[in-house]
């Protein structure tokens, strides 16, 4: 797909951060946009400030653990503009646990799985079918270098269900060779970003409540990054914009790894494929913060 103009993106996890910044830059590539997201309605406002941008948009509230939902949100799409071209999985959340992962209640398990690889699955089987049959498409799912590359062992469910995003993505990749429908996984980084990944407790579904009180607060971003600065960290920002237009970049040049050009990345890579060649214990992992 080396022209987005006048084609139709569908992005979960659109009311803001990475989703909203991708759904801009798809509207400034020429692309009809459909921004899906479980927060109604702050959906709603990000809708109508890129509508205010010019930009052909509409917002479907989604929620991506139930795949009826998602099978509407494909219908709305196919309604409203006639076809979906590219398929953006970013919907994520942080489950918000804590303490010794045997620990962690299974309900956290439950809710981090259910958004983070359920919700990606469920994108999958609701978009992929009709990309084949017309021919073209793209889709893109969202994972971390938490996991996807170096998990941080102080936050297992976010990083085990992004490394499982990696190993579906590659499947879905290599099964899709020769259908004209293309797959990347997209790594944000490398640098910390101004999400809504930390807030997520605040937006957590009443049908996944906790089952324990929390013993310490929930960590705001700037708590997180200031802790990360205080266990030797250099804290740096990944611009939104930047991310989302190397996912733009990355769909027309039918690239699979989104991954940013980062001195980082490259050595957290090779210390963990060296690790596994030399069949050593796992020294990359990042600290229990």
């Amino acid at each position: 797909m080396k022209d987005l103009g006048g084609k139709v993106a569908v992005v979960t996890g659109g009311a803001g951060g990475i989703g909203l910044a991708m759904g801009q830059r798809f509207g400034q590539e020429g692309m009809k946009v459909v921004l899906a997201d479980s927060d109604a309605e702050t959906l709603e406002q990000s809708a109508a400030q890129l509508e205010d941008e010019g930009f052909d948009v509409i917002g479907v509230p989604t929620d991506v653990r139930d795949y009826v939902q998602v099978e509407a949100l494909r219908n709305r799409a196919i309604e409203t503009f006639g076809a979906v071209h590219v398929v953006c999985n970013n919907a994520g959340i942080g489950a918000g646990a804590e303490g010794a992962l045997w620990e962690h209640e299974l309900i956290d398990w439950k809710w981090a799985l259910d958004v983070n690889l359920w919700g990606i699955i469920h994108g999958i089987n609701a978009f992929v079918p009709g990309m084949v049959a017309q021919g073209e498409g793209h889709v893109v799912n969202t994972s971390s270098n938490n996991g996807g590359i170096a998990p941080l062992p102080g936050s297992p469910q976010y990083a085990v269900t992004k490394a499982g995003v990696v190993t579906l993505t590659e499947c879905l990749y290599s099964q899709l060779q020769g259908t004209g429908v293309g797959a990347s996984v997209l790594f944000p980084g490398p640098h910390m970003m101004r999400t809504r990944l930390f807030e997520s407790w605040q937006r957590r579904p009443e049908d996944v409540p906790k089952t324990k009180p929390r013993q310490t607060p929930y960590i705001t971003f700037d708590e997180w990054a200031d802790l990360m600065e205080k266990n030797g960290r250099e804290i740096e920002y990944t611009p939104l914009e930047e991310v989302a237009g190397r996912v733009a970049d990355g769909i027309k040049a039918d690239r699979f790894w989104l991954l940013p050009e980062s001195e980082k990345f490259d050595a957290d890579i090779r210390r963990r494929a060296d690790s596994m060649i030399q069949r050593a214990n796992p020294t990359y992992m990042g600290e229990v913060l």
